[in-house]
């Protein structure tokens, strides 16, 4: 009888990706960690201007972007069992769709990000906006580098460079996104709605 484990080709206690990967991911989460603490640690000094200021952002637009990052994740997440089942073409497939659903995440946080210029609450205005300019922003930068990375997988896939014996590579890459996942998911309740 075979296990889950099995079928997916995941053999049990091992890592998947590079063990690289990991301690990078690692590294980049504690930096993470510290900015978060910052943030959370201010608010906790200065409620009134974090409730205050909090309200100046749209909350159902933090939502949807974090839909299309988890709906990204998923997406990613099913490339991954495509290729753990030999079929990298049909996991390509999903990784362009990851692909399409996080260009919606950047698409809505470019608009949120000219929306609050606009108002003119840049980093400038108070300590609420230092932090969400510089957490927000260097998230999106982890976006833009994981969608980077999914389109560098996908043509691989699309060449058939990957299987199931052959996806260290692969599954780093996806690892990688999936952090970027993760964060945001701490993000937009720390930012947008947690008072």
């Amino acid at each position: 009888m075979s296990t889950s484990a099995e079928f997916t080709g995941v053999k049990r206690g091992h890592l998947p990706g590079d063990l690289a990967m990991w301690f990078f991911i690692l590294a980049e989460l504690s930096v993470f960690a510290i900015l978060i603490l910052a943030f959370a640690v201010t608010q906790a000094l200065k409620p009134q201007m974090f409730s205050d200021s909090r309200l100046l952002l749209d909350t159902s637009t933090g939502l949807a972007m974090t839909l299309s990052l988890l709906t990204g994740g998923l997406f990613a997440a099913l490339a991954q069992e495509q290729v753990r089942r030999s079929r990298p073409r049909r996991g390509a497939v999903y990784l362009l769709a990851a692909l399409l659903a996080a260009s919606v995440y950047v698409l809505l946080k470019l608009t949120e990000y000219h929306h609050l210029l606009d108002l003119g609450l840049g980093m400038e205005h108070n300590t609420f906006f230092t932090l969400y300019w510089i957490l927000t922003g260097f998230h999106f930068l982890h976006v833009l580098l994981g969608m980077v990375i999914l389109g560098w997988l996908a043509e691989r896939c699309r060449r058939g460079l990957y299987n199931a014996d052959n996806r260290s590579g692969f599954e780093s890459g996806v690892l990688y996104w999936h952090m970027v996942d993760l964060i945001w998911v701490v993000l937009f309740p720390l930012v947008y709605v947690l008072s």
